[in-house]
């Protein structure tokens, strides 16, 4: 097993506050880092913006300002929203970087030098938003096939990249490698909707704008926007540089996470770019579905747009980061709505887990006067069930995890947490206190304080703040004790101090109240 985890995310579009979709992506990737850190590797994460092209061109003329002072503006913006989601990336990587810029147009030198592009003429429909080029088929109704916006007629000189000449090698690899993609799905819709109806050379250089990173040998071409951003994921570690330490140490990516919008740019177009530089492919490229309101995708004309920042702000960035790994099927679509929210943060958050915390801490304090009992005794009928139903979520997490099953995995752990609240009511430590079974009421005491140590540690990837807390809560010290190697075993705590009064880490909410906040902000 490879002890490093490079993980990377699209680098976004700037065209304005990013919402709880584009937020997904980045909480998706920040968790997998986490996980794969925690479980002892040497792990990396990249994110970024794509900062040229037209539509960047068009959108600071619009507002009055340059390209660079445009992007500079949005980049900040998104710095400052991931650091407000406490995303830990290692690299933020600007397609505007001198770094970035120089190794492109020695990429595409390369790419001329060995025949792989040449010069032609474009003639057919383009779509600004999407900065993708159609043919007059691919269109519906006329429009856009992947937005629904008007196209424009282009005309203009142009470079081509020869896609034909890699197609048969694609299918190959695609055979070769199962885990390449998934879910595995997109493939099928990669193959037969794009390579076996012919693969179209790609065009790869404008000439009717002028901002982007200009071909060296041919500077009236702008390199076209998507040879220059999926290289982003090279570039930025150094590929081609004077210092190539962290590509020689991190490439090939272990997982690339993108969203279904621009899954054909990234399984069909940038494998066929690593191949023509002969470079290894990436392990898997994680293509996820989107996340839609009950009236369709988010829009600001519709009034459904919700942002990441509005929900952090009044419930907490755990229960944000929860609600969208968990609602959230990384291979269809998921909703969001107020009702949803609102009810996964009062049933699962509340009722589930902050309930089983503060019922543990407080029965500690009455029993025990807050000591954790050590507990050495063969465990009864009841005691080792729960043992071995743990140790059974505990698999079922990690295999459903690390197929990418990302909300079944959690659900797997929410059943452990009211399996464990089931064991309260099963042993009924108040009876055996008044009954003075020490023994049983000891053993007891001691797997919900275990669970709860299991269960902050599943948590920690994906909420941080609040697996914390448990340890803090139930006096939990040692870093040994948090690390995923100490998952599976019920013989290493006892004698620890839980806190002296429990302290609720979330607090139930009003229903009515807090749907109509939420559907206000959404028409503001």
């Amino acid at each position: 097993m490879s002890d490093k985890f490079y993980v990377t995310t699209p680098i976004y579009y700037p065209s304005g506050r990013f919402h709880i979709g584009t937020a997904y992506t980045t909480v998706l990737a920040d968790s997998m880092k986490r996980y794969h850190k925690l479980k002892g590797k040497d792990t990396y994460m990249l994110t970024g913006t794509d900062e040229h092209g037209q539509k960047i061109e068009k959108k600071a003329k619009e507002e009055g300002q340059t390209p660079q002072e445009y992007v500079d503006k949005m980049a900040k913006m998104a710095k400052e929203l991931w650091a407000k989601m406490e995303i830990e990336y290692d690299d933020f990587i600007r397609t505007t970087d001198k770094r970035h810029e120089q190794v492109v147009q020695k990429i595409f030198n390369q790419f001329m030098e060995n025949g792989d592009i040449y010069k032609g003429e474009y003639e057919g429909w383009y779509c600004i938003p999407c900065e993708t080029f159609f043919t007059e088929t691919q269109l519906v109704e006329g429009k856009c096939p992947d937005c629904g916006r008007e196209v424009e007629l282009m005309k203009e000189e142009s470079y081509f990249f020869n896609m034909k000449k890699y197609a048969s090698n694609l299918l190959k690899y695609y055979e070769e490698h199962p885990d390449f993609i998934q879910p595995e799905y997109r493939k099928n819709e990669m193959i037969n909707n794009f390579i076996k109806p012919g693969l179209e050379d790609l065009c790869v250089s404008r000439t009717s704008f002028d901002w982007g990173i200009k071909v060296k040998k041919d500077p009236k071409h702008v390199v076209y926007v998507w040879l220059d951003a999926l290289t982003n994921y090279i570039t930025a570690l150094g590929y081609l540089s004077s210092d190539d330490t962290l590509f020689q140490k991190y490439w090939p990516a272990d997982l690339q996470i993108v969203g279904k919008d621009i899954a054909r740019f990234h399984l069909i177009y940038w494998p066929i770019f690593l191949m023509a530089l002969n470079l290894p492919l990436p392990k898997t490229i994680l293509v996820h579905n989107w996340i839609m309101m009950k009236d369709g995708k988010m829009s600001k004309s519709k009034g459904n747009v919700i942002y990441p920042e509005t929900l952090i702000e009044r419930y907490g960035l755990d229960s944000v980061r929860y609600f969208l790994l968990r609602e959230m099927p990384v291979s269809q679509d998921g909703i969001f709505s107020p009702e949803a929210f609102i009810e996964r943060y009062n049933f699962d958050l509340c009722n589930d887990l902050s309930n089983l915390l503060n019922r543990t801490v407080s029965m500690v304090n009455k029993y025990f006067e807050g000591v954790v009992p050590t507990y050495n005794g063969t465990p009864n009928a009841v005691d080792k069930e729960l043992e071995e139903y743990t140790t059974s979520q505990i698999e079922k997490f990690e295999e459903k995890w690390n197929n990418y099953e990302i909300a079944a995995s959690i659900q797997e752990i929410w059943s452990l947490i009211a399996r464990t609240n089931k064991y309260i009511d099963e042993t009924m430590p108040w009876a055996l206190a008044k009954e003075e079974e020490t023994e049983k009421l000891k053993a007891c005491m001691y797997h919900l304080i275990e669970n709860l140590r299991k269960i902050a540690i599943l948590i920690k990837p994906f909420m941080t703040a609040t697996a914390d807390d448990i340890f803090r809560q139930i006096g939990i010290e040692e870093n040994e004790l948090k690390n995923w190697q100490k998952l599976k075993t019920y013989d290493k705590i006892g004698n620890n101090k839980v806190i002296q009064k429990g302290e609720p880490i979330f607090m139930r909410l009003d229903v009515e109240e807090e749907v109509k906040f939420l559907k206000n902000i959404m028409k503001a």
